[in-house]
């Protein structure tokens, strides 16, 4: 009862507090996240990239599917705003149906929630390098995964088969692979600078049938004999992709997903399978996909004076490389933005934008470019080198300063390319112009 008195106060005097009354909860009870889970599936989701949108596709499906459900959909994934969820959420009346919880879980934080919860699925969406700074290297990071479910081997795993991470796991859980059965690349070796490119069983270096992004794809050792795992969900098809959506086939049926780019394939391709799993009919799935709103600085379209002004957030050489896949979608004239902080949630190092192709924005219709953030500089620097046109940069010292020139713009339609605090911060900024009517 207090947490949810400190949650009404906290949105009332702060538009936020998604982290703080789970805190206070968990000062007063450490074991409170037993009591407040008892009486929901959680199906949990983690991985470095796509945690949130996936999240909200889940949450939707079992939403249009009838079901009672909640979700973290801020983005508040560590254990206090996971808490924080369940307690605004908390009813002291007895519910005969059947409650879903969708929880986006921070990879470190996996380990802390399963101390106390039993999922009926963890899914992995994917594993890349990742504020080195914090969690190092991959394999860490798939080490601290790892530990959570180790404790829970009752739940099931739904795990992106094309991750090479991810197969042969040798736990007890039941595991269910979804994944491509067609690529996107004409290449089948992978970038230099993409994650996991050895063997997790002998380190000899990959081979691929076809890759979809970075190193994800259909994998095998000529080695030791290690390949992706066989699929029990897949993406056979991509009929059609434009800068507003895709047109696929999964297991030989068709569906439209309302989002661009491959990594948001991946998305719908997860939420499918967890969906069947959940026993969500293929007509709510068709529907759903087909209706997914954006979320959160995830491909979000905002009305900024006019201007057409999409969010998208930007965290690692692989999603950002994927943001601009995405952007080269659009063949139209357009105006970019591109806003880098290194504050603790981005990260402290940013080196790893030297990883980024920002060389393939060279060759598209791009006329003003705007450069914000702690970091502007960093970032002008790179594009720079990358070949973009000094002359169309624009300094933008503030989120004032940015949103002035946006709305000062020539062109109807801007791309804002931001990191994680820069893209709440430029949201919160937006919401106090009135720009944004929900800041959460």
């Amino acid at each position: 009862m207090i947490s949810k008195i400190i949650i009404r106060i906290s949105k009332a005097l702060f538009k936020g507090g998604s982290n703080f009354p789970g805190r206070i909860a968990l000062k007063l009870d450490r074991n409170v996240l037993k009591t407040l889970c008892k009486n929901y599936k959680v199906i949990v989701i983690t991985g470095t990239n796509g945690k949130t949108t996936t999240t909200s596709m889940i949450y939707n499906m079992l939403k249009d599917d009838g079901k009672n459900v909640i979700t973290n959909s801020t983005g508040a994934n560590m254990l206090p705003g996971i808490v924080s969820c369940f307690v605004e959420n908390f009813s002291f009346k007895q519910c005969s149906k059947t409650n879903y919880a969708v929880i986006e879980c921070d990879e470190a934080n996996l380990t802390l929630l399963t101390n106390y919860v039993i999922p009926e699925v963890i899914s992995i969406t994917n594993l890349f390098r990742d504020q080195l700074d914090r969690y190092g290297e991959v394999y860490t990071t798939l080490n601290k995964i790892l530990d959570g479910i180790k404790k829970v081997p009752l739940a099931n795993l739904v795990l992106n088969g094309d991750e090479p991470l991810l197969g042969d796991m040798e736990l007890q859980n039941r595991t269910i692979y979804y994944g491509f059965n067609c690529g996107l690349r004409k290449s089948k070796t992978v970038d230099i600078n993409a994650d996991s490119k050895f063997c997790k069983k002998c380190k000899h270096p990959y081979k691929y049938n076809f890759i979809t992004y970075s190193h994800l794809g259909d994998f095998y050792c000529d080695n030791c004999g290690y390949k992706r795992p066989k699929l029990d969900y897949s993406l056979d098809e991509i009929k059609s992709k434009s800068q507003d959506g895709s047109l696929v086939a999964i297991n030989r049926e068709e569906y439209y997903i309302n989002q661009p780019g491959a990594y948001n394939i991946y998305n719908a391709l997860c939420a499918y399978s967890i969906a069947k799993v959940c026993n969500v009919p293929d007509s709510v799935i068709h529907n759903s996909l087909e209706n997914q709103e954006s979320s959160f600085g995830r491909q979000e379209v905002i009305d900024v004076a006019g201007k057409q002004v999409k969010i998208i957030l930007v965290k690692n050489p692989a999603g950002y490389d994927e943001a601009i896949n995405s952007i080269s979608l659009d063949g139209r004239v357009f105006n970019l933005a591109v806003l880098l902080n290194d504050n603790y949630a981005d990260g402290r190092d940013v080196s790893w934008i030297w990883d980024v192709n920002f060389e393939k924005l060279s060759s598209l219709n791009i006329d003003k470019i705007l450069i914000s953030g702690i970091r502007l500089y960093d970032m002008a620097v790179r594009l720079k080198v990358a070949g973009l046109k000094e002359d169309n940069f624009v300094m933008c010292k503030g989120y004032k300063k940015l949103t002035d020139e946006i709305t000062n713009c020539a062109e109807n339609r801007v791309y804002v390319l931001a990191t994680y605090t820069s893209m709440i911060g430029f949201r919160k900024y937006l919401n106090a112009k009135g720009y944004i009517k929900k800041l959460w």
